[in-house]
């Protein structure tokens, strides 16, 4: 594919990668990632983070404007992890070419089957029951000791979402849930929130490393499609309990996960 038009079936791709990923909260790197391994098994594993990183900062800010007209974010604490991750996500992007691509692929499987069997075992507690429970309650205040464990995490988290080009999202919002008592629809504005700052710092570095390469063409098209998308996909959330967000989440993570770790034993 070297013609522009032939980059186009990337829309629709684009368009629901922001759709489920601003619905659950989780950017959309983690579908798009293996996606764009999986269809450029010869690019390197640096071109398609970058590709990712880019794309999940699009859908991030795009998700987050929605999800603040409904005033679902919590401000404060999204931008204590964001800022606690940047320095990690700079030293994520560098150390992306370090690894060559079959480990590179075990270990993106692994850590999504993980995150999906936590998931799965640990069902989201809503805060209003009933027919309320589709609209999220109040945002819990947070104690020191949960803010500085939050911190801690999101530090690691910086790393990792650089690292792997997905935005880290699919733990941020299980964090937000089960260690910070947050409520579904609360967590997944918030995460949305915390990688739309965090992953433009991994962006920029990817870009001004030149580990972006050819990619950009990619970049430029999955980018509009996905802002699209995440408006769609923020919007949609609030017809969907939030018991259901957690389980696609799990599910989405599940499959990719259990592909991968397949494919790279083989």
């Amino acid at each position: 594919m070297n013609s522009f038009t032939g980059y186009l079936w990337l829309v629709p791709l684009g368009f629901g990668v922001g759709a489920f990923g601003s619905l659950i909260g989780a950017g959309g790197g983690f579908i798009l990632v293996p996606t764009l391994l999986l269809l450029y098994p010869k690019e390197p594993a640096e071109t398609i983070t970058s590709v990712s990183l880019i794309v999940v900062f699009f859908n991030a800010v795009s998700g987050s404007l929605a999800y603040a007209r409904a005033k679902r974010i919590d401000y404060k604490t999204g931008l204590i992890f964001a800022v606690a991750a940047t320095p990690g996500s700079v030293l994520g992007a560098f150390a992306t070419a370090a690894i060559d691509r079959k480990r590179f692929d075990l270990l993106f499987g692994i850590l999504m089957s993980i995150c999906s069997v936590v998931l799965l075992i640990r069902p989201a507690r809503q805060k209003t029951p009933g027919a309320g429970d589709r609209v999220p309650s109040a945002i819990p205040r947070l104690s020191f000791a949960k803010l500085a464990l939050g911190t801690t995490l999101s530090t690691g988290l910086g790393f990792l979402s650089s690292f792997l080009g997905v935005g880290a999202g699919f733990i941020y919002v299980p964090a937000f849930i089960y260690i910070l008592d947050f409520p579904v629809h609360a967590a997944t504005a918030t995460s949305l929130f915390t990688l739309a700052v965090m992953s433009f710092s991994g962006a920029l570095t990817h870009l001004f490393a030149g580990l972006l390469h050819h990619g950009l063409n990619l970049a430029l098209i999955l980018a509009p499609a996905v802002i699209l998308g995440a408006q769609f996909g923020a919007r949609l959330s609030r017809h969907i309990h939030g018991d259901w967000i957690v389980r696609g989440l799990a599910l989405a993570l599940g499959l990719v996960g259990l592909r991968f770790v397949f494919e790279a034993w083989q």
